[in-house]
């Protein structure tokens, strides 16, 4: 019956190619639709710190773990400012009514005073400036052919969380899902995406290498995530992933190359596998799950947010052109978020977050792998938990050219964790001045060799105004006790001495401009 009501309504209308689908020819628009958008985050701070790189090459351009083959180290104090800008270009021509558009965002970094008239990414805050710096994140096409339908085509985000990254904020991003632990970072495929009323989900397979397009010598992730309302406040979803890895080392970062066995491993914090030299090829799969309960205090007092995934697959190495099993993999990592928020806003807040992943201290000599295993594997960094409030011990967002911390990657190292962080927050004044105090700690699960499993603790402290919308000037503040986890050579740098703790304070200017 509605079907011929609606054929009895088009039958009605005037038959004009230029009115067809304008019912109301009269109607005014009450904002023109934009074909343009441009978008820039900006953030600037000054810094001071103990901890270094001792490598001269890197000026400053450090990724990983503390004391790792990025070369940093603690003992001299240093002061600098640096400065990122972030520009987005949203083109969305009025020809396809919004079914279509073309996104694009760069990066410019620099350290004050790093070089001039020259070319490369993350330099050219010296004087004259003249640097030919900027970084392509993103270059991508999104197609909508039907309501909560999105084809996403090209260099694109590629986070291991079922919600658009382009219509999301990142605190809903960074703590909800698997917040960023597993997957963070940029990888160019296709996805595929459907959201509805009461579930979501995403599929999608990216080239995170290719080297020789005639030979099998390749880089692949296929990924897949379903996510569904339980009730109104809590969402339920699970995951898989699926890496496909025939480059044996090669591509990667500069001449750190990736993969299982690459200088990358002992850059990032992830667990290099010994596999003397020998061509290898491997297949890694992840099972997930996770629940979001009133994630972002949307809806009550109470949230409680946590994820389980398992890694399991086998590594084969080739001897005179035979290929036999290395290593069998399977370890878990998970994660635990509990908070309560007592007063007026989602800044008047008390949240406990811990941190659980498989280790092993044996490396493959029984041909298992018992620890985790993230995207950091084949990126610097391709995973970032920066949501635990930590800022040394873990990882933290406020950052230009250094990022690092102690436990960089959920596997540390491959000897696994427990750990945990606990925060408290404080609106002084409502969505104007906030406060926050929070403490962390972690144990390692296996020892490295002549150290401990104490990784070590850590206070921090935030101050932030916000002078307009978008708009916040912060200081920060965190100190790190170093554990006997460090009394190792193996964790410490090489060294004969425990390292000096680790410390950090800035100040910070940010902006979102649209």
């Amino acid at each position: 019956m509605k079907k011929i009501f609606y054929l009895i309504i088009l039958l009605t209308i005037p038959i004009n190619a230029q009115h067809l689908w304008n019912f109301d020819r009269d109607k005014v628009p009450e904002q023109p639709v934009k074909d343009f958008q441009a978008f820039v985050y900006f953030t600037s701070q000054a810094v001071t710190s103990n901890f270094y790189a001792e490598n001269e090459l890197l000026k400053g351009q450090i990724v990983g773990r503390l004391f790792s083959g990025n070369t940093t180290t603690t003992g001299l104090n240093t002061f600098y400012f640096e400065q990122r800008a972030l520009p987005f270009f949203i083109y969305s021509p009025k020809l396809l009514n919004g079914k279509a558009l073309l996104r694009a965002s760069f990066e410019i970094d620099w350290t004050w005073g790093d070089a001039n008239y020259g070319a490369g990414g993350n330099f050219g805050g010296a004087f004259n400036a003249d640097q030919v710096n900027i970084q392509t994140q993103n270059v991508e096409v999104e197609l909508i052919p039907a309501k909560g339908w999105a084809i996403n085509l090209g260099l694109q985000r590629l986070f291991d969380s079922p919600y658009n990254p382009y219509r999301t904020l990142v605190g809903t991003m960074t703590n909800t899902a698997y917040r960023l632990a597993y997957w963070g970072s940029d990888g160019v495929g296709i996805s595929v995406r459907n959201d509805n009323d009461w579930y979501r989900w995403k599929a999608g397979y990216y080239q995170l290498y290719e080297n020789n397009v005639q030979q099998i010598d390749d880089v692949t992730l296929w990924e897949a995530i379903a996510d569904f309302d339980i009730t109104p406040s809590w969402r339920q979803g699970v995951s898989f992933w699926y890496v496909y890895d025939r480059a044996n080392g090669e591509g990667g970062v500069s001449v750190l190359g990736q993969g299982l066995t690459s200088l990358l491993m002992d850059y990032n914090g992830t667990f290099q596998f010994a596999l003397g030299g020998k061509p290898y090829k491997a297949d890694i799969l992840w099972l997930g799950t996770y629940g979001n309960y009133n994630a972002e205090f949307n809806m009550g007092r109470w949230s409680l947010n946590g994820f389980a995934v398992a890694n399991f697959g086998q590594v084969q190495t080739e001897t005179a052109g035979k290929f036999d099993k290395a290593a069998d993999i399977f370890g878990v990592g998970a994660n635990l978020r509990a908070g309560y928020k007592y007063g007026q806003t989602a800044d008047d807040v008390v949240t406990l977050d811990l941190i659980l992943a498989t280790g092993d201290n044996n490396n493959v000599n029984d041909k298992k792998y018992s620890g985790v295993i993230t995207g950091n594997s084949w990126g610097s960094p391709g995973a970032i938990f920066i949501s635990s409030g930590a800022y040394l011990l873990y990882p933290h967002g406020n950052v230009v050219n250094r990022y690092i911390a102690a436990i960089p990657d959920l596997s540390n190292m491959g000897y696994g964790q427990l750990g945990g962080t606990i925060n408290f927050s404080k609106a002084f004044i409502p969505n104007k001045l906030i406060g926050k105090i929070g403490a962390a700690a972690a144990f390692s699960q296996s020892k490295p060799t002549k150290g401990g499993n104490f990784i070590g603790s850590e206070i921090n402290a935030k101050l932030s105004y916000l002078p307009a919308v978008f708009m916040n000037v912060e200081f920060h503040t965190a100190y790190l006790w170093l554990g006997n986890f460090y009394d190792s050579k193996v964790t410490n740098g090489n060294s004969n001495i425990k390292p000096d703790n680790p410390w950090t304070a800035f100040v910070l200017f940010k902006w979102l401009m649209f």
